[in-house]
């Protein structure tokens, strides 16, 4: 005998049971992120399109807004704004409606991992490709000259509110439509944003009243709060706030009572 002491054998024994909410739920994150990142079509829309928008529309005269550098700092808060809505709403939309169709949706709900902490991983996954586009743009604007100015915080505030407002939106249209309806309705809307949210074109090149509507949808909320502090450098504008709130509260809701997962 070594006088060592004896292990007692239900030391041995399994402890069944599912890992820590937490766990679980950065685990599924980081899944949907490598997903993202090793699918051409997701890579295209989140990273392809907005450099190129930016790098095309910087570098012609467009709408005669002036020197390049003028129309780099026109462009840049626009451009912010397309990526969040091409990972938080498209993207989004257009995956988490096949993950339905096939069946995968119903099969992770019904996984230890509660339902909405499924929903919880997304945001994360769609907040972490998004700080990589911001740092991608961000990168190739400054090499075209741009100058940003305002608070990082109000920028944050304004991301984080219009990435509500769009996830609600994706989740809205990927829980009710078909697949295939979500796939074209998400690309259309899209594309429609992308000429009306402020994004390319100015809005006050639109005439008043549909200016005022434009406004009030949450591209143009977005790009024009992202322009009036990276451009201007004013302070965390409440109005395209308030519209983001607005549309991540109310589309959010509805998303929750309409949501089907089979």
């Amino acid at each position: 005998m070594t006088g060592e002491p004896l292990v007692e054998a239900s030391e041995f024994r399994p402890r069944p049971g599912a890992a820590p909410l937490g766990r679980m739920v950065l685990s599924q994150a980081g899944l949907e992120v490598r997903m993202v990142l090793r699918n051409g079509e997701q890579l295209l829309l989140t990273v392809f399109i907005p450099v190129i928008v930016l790098v095309l529309f910087s570098s012609i005269e467009f709408m005669n807004l002036g020197s390049r550098d003028r129309r780099v700092d026109f462009l840049v808060p626009g451009v912010l704004a397309l990526a969040v809505i091409s990972t938080a709403f498209t993207g989004l939309a257009i995956g988490t409606g096949f993950e339905r169709r096939y069946g995968a949706l119903k099969r992770l709900g019904a996984s230890p991992l509660p339902r909405g902490g499924l929903l919880g991983a997304k945001l994360l996954a769609v907040l972490a490709v998004q700080a990589l586009q911001v740092v991608l743009l961000g990168s190739v604007a400054l090499a075209l000259g741009w100058s940003p100015g305002g608070s990082w915080y109000a920028v944050l505030v304004l991301v984080l509110a219009g990435t509500g407002a769009f996830c609600s939106l994706g989740l809205l249209m990927a829980g009710t439509l078909r697949a295939e309806a979500t796939l074209a309705g998400a690309n259309l809307i899209y594309l429609f944003f992308l000429a009306t949210g402020g994004i390319a074109v100015p809005l006050h090149r639109f005439p008043d009243r549909l200016r005022s509507v434009f406004e009030a949808l949450p591209a143009g909320a977005l790009s024009d709060g992202l322009r009036q502090v990276l451009r201007d450098g004013s302070p965390l504008p409440w109005g395209p706030v308030a519209v983001l709130a607005a549309w991540a509260l109310v589309v959010g809701l509805l998303a929750a009572r309409t949501f089907r997962w089979e």
